[in-house]
């Protein structure tokens, strides 16, 4: 990654924009063929729609004019009102809203989009990132098993790229709000804010945390043994959840929700989902299944995915539209796919043939040459100079581009080389054909 003064905006060089194209067309490919339809929303929402969703307003950038902010005396500018989106679940569900009349439900859509928050960077984190978002939502109701279907979407998706197997963690909201009913925890919502912090403070930040709000005792104890319950076996689930001896409709509603997601997808992707009771998604509109997920060696960057079922974060005072979804930081995982690194780019550019130049009086044959390679879809460059021909090859090489095309003099034919292997054979580009694998950059994972 380029080196910027400003820190928490990531700008790839070729190589690493190359990995996050390749990312992107492949979320975007599984998306698809699992019948989600793309959207894209505004850059910006009024204020008063973004910090709906909760305690946000530290993570707003607010819209401004130049001339506006210079003459504060001034009568406040519609602008002023405005903030750029921090997430896509808030634009979105006002797009629902906005066009509910227009829209088929249950509607499926994955948004693919940057997005801004103010908080500090650090290792992926940024205040300027991509992030792909897929959700369902219905109108009015909105059937279990689509809980059970994004996760394994997004799965398919993520596993299909050339990283470290990933795990979808889930949990079910009911199922924790359940225990701390049978318990007798009333400030349900300081347990989950408690449990949802786990992974970052551990048992004893938690437990802490949760006598800090007037949890303790036994309550804490059985609190911190539910949030240890971790297995991809729905039977070990229901039966250490048992031995804490509680019970109760909506704990029983919910276990029976995640036993189903987990049967389910251990029957559709064998070992990719495990129940994590520690998940608790403390923002207030989950309500049902949440999701977070890790990728194998490589959980110290925390979740790359997390996301879960809401019952009335879209509304219009009329109709409620529930939905799930789940969201992929893409900036946070091409991060580390860059700096740790798990992948690399065959080449630096899209280009797979450079078109030698003789001499600068035979230029317009190279651009001629070219056009008709690029005719028939093949990428190609033509060397900037009539240099010799070794630097012209250096041009190439440095970039990673396979192949080098040389013009014949006085009647003599094409001949194309690859510079990989130093084979130079005849060639004419209306004919020559690239090898498939050469066509576009290769994305390898890197093993050594």
């Amino acid at each position: 990654m380029a080196r910027t003064s400003l820190s928490g905006f990531p700008e790839w060089l070729p190589a690493g924009r190359i990995i996050e194209t390749h990312v992107l067309d492949e979320l975007r490919r599984v998306f698809e063929l699992h019948g989600f339809a793309g959207i894209e929303t505004r850059a910006v929402e009024t204020l008063e729609q973004l910090q709906a969703k909760g305690e946000t307003s530290k993570e707003i950038y607010v819209l401004d004019r130049l001339q506006a902010s210079r003459n504060p005396g001034a009568k406040a500018s519609k602008e002023r009102g405005m903030g750029l989106h921090f997430d896509l679940t808030v634009p979105f569900a006002r797009y629902v809203v906005e066009n509910a009349n227009d829209l088929d439900f249950p509607f499926k859509r994955y948004q693919i989009q940057k997005v801004w928050r103010g908080e500090r960077p650090q290792e992926g984190r940024f205040r300027e990132f991509t992030q792909a978002d897929i959700d369902v939502v219905g109108n009015g109701e909105l059937p279990f098993h689509f809980e059970v279907d994004l996760p394994l979407v997004m799965a398919e998706a993520l596993n299909n790229l050339p990283i470290p197997p990933v795990r979808v963690l889930v949990n079910n909201r009911k199922v924790v709000q359940g225990v701390c009913e049978s318990l007798g925890v009333t400030d349900v919502e300081a347990a989950l804010r408690g449990l949802d912090k786990i992974d970052k403070i551990g048992p004893e930040g938690v437990a802490s945390e949760l006598a800090d709000s007037g949890i303790a005792g036994e309550q804490a104890s059985a609190l911190l043994r539910m949030a240890q319950i971790r297995s991809a076996d729905s039977e070990e689930v229901r039966s250490r959840l048992g031995e804490l001896g509680v019970r109760g409709d909506l704990l029983e509603e919910g276990l029976g929700e995640l036993i189903r997601l987990l049967d389910t997808a251990n029957a559709r992707m064998p070992g990719t989902v495990l129940a994590d009771l520690k998940i608790a998604r403390g923002l207030d509109y989950y309500t049902g299944s949440v999701y977070e997920s890790e990728i194998e060696g490589h959980e110290d960057l925390g979740s790359i995915c997390s996301g879960g079922r809401y019952d009335s974060l879209a509304k219009d005072g009329k109709r409620t539209y529930p939905g799930v979804g789940l969201s992929i930081g893409v900036s946070r995982l091409v991060s580390r796919m860059i700096s740790a690194p798990m992948v690399r780019s065959s080449r630096k550019v899209p280009t797979a043939v450079v078109v030698a130049v003789t001499n600068e009086a035979q230029r317009e044959r190279s651009e001629a040459i070219a056009a008709s390679l690029r005719s028939r879809g093949i990428s190609t460059d033509v060397a900037p100079s009539a240099a010799k021909f070794g630097k012209q090859i250096k041009f190439a090489d440095r970039r990673g581009i396979p192949y080098v095309w040389f013009p014949g003099e006085e009647g003599a034919p094409d001949t194309v080389k690859d510079i990989r292997s130093g084979e130079q054979v005849e060639a004419d580009p209306s004919t020559w054909t690239i090898a498939a694998a050469d066509a576009r950059p290769a994305i390898e994972k890197v093993t050594d």
